[in-house]
């Protein structure tokens, strides 16, 4: 991506609304819009924002295991799999 490209003042988003979504949309390149020289937000197409989320929450996940292992909160392959088969037949149980 060229952040040239990719930052614009926000009279420019005002002046061209259309065709930044346009681009936006074709490219899938999200860009930075700036008010007063600083930058304040960030405009995306929406199946980029939507894979962005997705990321973060697999990313959050991640780190939710990593922290229970530092807390040696671990269960054995055997005992996961046999706790899952149990909810399953559970669930199965009540419909």
């Amino acid at each position: 991506m060229n952040l040239k490209d990719a930052v614009k003042p926000i009279t420019y988003l005002k002046n061209h609304t259309a065709e930044v979504v346009r681009k936006i949309s074709e490219n899938g390149q999200p860009l930075v819009v700036t008010q007063n020289g600083e930058a304040k937000v960030v405009v995306m197409d929406i199946k980029q924002y939507d894979q962005w989320r997705q990321t973060l929450a697999m990313l959050k996940i991640i780190a939710m295991g990593e922290a229970e292992i530092a807390r040696g909160e671990l269960v054995s392959q055997e005992e996961a799999f046999q706790s899952a088969e149990e909810i399953l037949k559970s669930a199965a149980r009540n419909e």
